[in-house]
């Protein structure tokens, strides 16, 4: 009997939302004529891990993203502006982005009289 895979290896850890950020860096990156090794010295990063981001692997922090827009000289609402919920991965969605949680959220509402659905 094979053993069962452990279900973290089964989701995807990449995420569009990672790989459009990674891409943007990418972009201001070559729009500010810096390498690599350049950007990851002024935002105080290993270029191994600047590397990861680019490609849109793992799950950058947000001091990280900070680090990186001040080391571009760009608002940090750069790097993530135009991100949707469906860009997230499958697997967790902000409140009220599912079906169920709409469907809850009806009942909340019309259960409290702040909305006044009649169906």
């Amino acid at each position: 009997m094979d053993k069962p895979t452990p279900a973290a290896r089964l989701i995807d850890p990449h995420s569009p939302a990672a790989a459009k950020v990674g891409e943007r860096i990418a972009v201001l990156r070559r729009e500010a004529r810096l390498s690599r090794p350049m950007l990851a010295d002024c935002a105080d990063l290993d270029v191994r891990h600047l590397q990861r981001i680019e490609r849109g692997h793992g799950n950058p922090t947000l001091l990280s993203l900070m680090q990186i827009a001040v080391a571009l000289e760009v608002p940090l609402s750069r790097l993530v502006e135009g991100l949707e919920p469906e860009d997230m991965p499958q697997t967790r969605r902000p409140y009220g982005h599912s079906a169920r949680d709409r469907q809850t959220r009806r009942r909340y509402f019309a259960g409290n009289g702040a909305l006044d659905y009649k169906r």
